[in-house]
């Protein structure tokens, strides 16, 4: 197959897409990398349909190389996620009214144009987490205690485009990341970046039942294949704060080829959500298909 890889400088040099991109290469697939934030790119030439197999996409929010995928899927091209997905999740306050309308448990969410207007959200609701809604990476996130913390962020704040802010969820200081790669759910715990914690190292971890079925439902959600949720555990239970399509299956064993492998299965059966394949016995997955009755995975969490 001939694929094209859509990489930003910032992963110019990271194992994820790379080892990927290795891995195809291995199995003798032709990989065209482009790296829309480091070229000229003449925008009535870069797509023609029928080049390539599926484009893949790995770069920043708010990056180029996003209009480049969206060109390529409407020149008919296959995408890796779908190119109108990755949009809905990008945009974090469209991903936030859809994932709420859907029935997935995310927390209210307010959206401003201007950071100043965040003054009008209700004390009561504080404190606060206020983020760029085309955030990536942590970046720009603040915990925002009250509304005289607030004052002092604004200037922080301006020039970073839409935001939005959801009342603090309080957790134990640990994120669960899900991955959902080749019709599996993997999942690791890691420190949140609102409580960095140099001793907490990011471990593989059971997935239980619950957060299973919240994983899998992100992905039809939002008609996801390859992606990853991050999940807090608050005290009414998990909350879903973040997804994030093509992240990094830190953790996840054999990564590179269950990537490879997936994009693969993705880019012959047309894009789109697949279905997922029967379920392989591995100690820290789940399959993405979760029956009525399921019981957490076992294991150290090493």
């Amino acid at each position: 197959m001939r694929l094209c890889f859509l990489v930003e400088e910032h992963y110019r040099h990271d194992g994820m897409p790379n080892e990927v991109i290795r891995q195809l290469t291995a199995w003798g697939h032709q990989v065209d990398v482009v790296r829309p934030g480091g070229s000229l790119l003449r925008m009535t030439e870069v797509v023609d349909a029928g080049a390539h197999d599926a484009w893949v996409l790995k770069t920043v929010s708010g990056g180029p190389g996003l209009t480049l995928l969206e060109a390529a899927a409407a020149a008919g091209t296959t995408t890796v996620n779908d190119a109108r997905s990755i949009r809905g999740v990008r945009d974090k306050a469209l991903a936030a009214a859809l994932g709420r309308g859907r029935g997935l448990p995310l927390p209210p969410t307010y959206a401003v144009a201007r950071p100043e207007l965040l003054r009008e959200i209700p004390e009561a609701e504080y404190p606060l987490v206020v983020k760029p809604a085309d955030g990536s990476s942590g970046r720009a996130v603040h915990l925002v205690s009250s509304p005289e913390r607030l004052e002092s962020l604004l200037p922080a704040l301006a020039g970073e485009g839409l935001l939005i802010a959801q009342p603090y969820v309080p957790n134990s200081g640990t994120d669960i990341k899900v991955y959902a790669v080749g019709g599996e759910l993997f999942a690791t715990e890691r420190c949140s970046p609102l409580h960095p914690d140099p001793s907490v190292r990011e471990r593989r971890v059971p997935l239980s039942a619950e957060v299973a079925a919240i994983a899998a439902q992100v992905g039809s959600v939002y008609g996801l294949d390859l992606y990853g949720v991050d999940v807090l555990l608050g005290p009414d239970g998990p909350v879903v704060v973040d997804v994030n399509d093509f992240p990094s299956f830190r953790q996840v064993p054999d990564a590179a080829a269950r990537v490879a492998r997936a994009v693969l299965d993705l880019a012959r059966a047309g894009g789109g959500c697949a279905p997922p394949p029967a379920p392989v016995a591995l100690p820290y997955a789940l399959p993405l298909s979760i029956p009525a009755q399921v019981s957490a995975v076992g294991g150290d969490g090493a």
